[in-house]
């Protein structure tokens, strides 16, 4: 094999890690917006049928409609929210496979007419994800609680 056709074929390995981690980082960020708005069908969307959802305060959530469910009962009451996904960063494991880290900072209106005094938390994310057919889904996510601001008056999310 020629020199020329093992740098086309190491310039074609890099430039599709590029547009996998361009494609995963969008998959995030359109889920995220869409649970802001509580477009639940959008934000499942983004998950896969056998994932898994992990998160400080809950038991182990498996399976896409189980943690619709909870996430929609639980963020239901708050007026509004902004979910924001900070210093995140994805790394391609294989072909069908990647993972990934950032930081959540979760800001809710807990009343309405009460956003001066917004509740607000964060912690790290822990994220799998496979691609299939139709692209990159999420597989699993962990998700810690390291502080919190505020009061949560809901409690909906312990």
């Amino acid at each position: 094999m020629s020199s020329a056709t093992n740098d086309n074929d190491q310039l074609l390995r890099r430039v599709r890690v590029l547009e996998d981690k361009e494609a995963l980082r969008t998959l995030m960020i359109r889920g995220w917006r869409a649970l802001d708005l509580k477009d639940w069908d959008a934000w499942i969307a983004c998950w896969a049928d056998d994932a898994t959802l992990e998160f400080g305060p809950w038991e182990k959530i498996r399976g896409k409609e189980a943690i619709r469910a909870t996430v929609e009962e639980a963020e239901a009451p708050y007026p509004s929210m902004q979910h924001h996904i900070l210093n995140m960063h994805v790394h391609i494991e294989e072909d069908d496979r990647a993972t990934g880290i950032g930081y959540m900072w979760f800001v809710a209106v807990t009343e309405p007419g009460k956003t001066g005094s917004p509740y607000a938390m964060g912690g790290p994310y822990e994220w799998e994800f496979s691609r299939g057919a139709d692209g990159w889904l999420l597989t699993r996510q962990r998700l810690g609680v390291r502080w919190t601001q505020g009061e949560d008056a809901r409690k909906a999310l312990e």
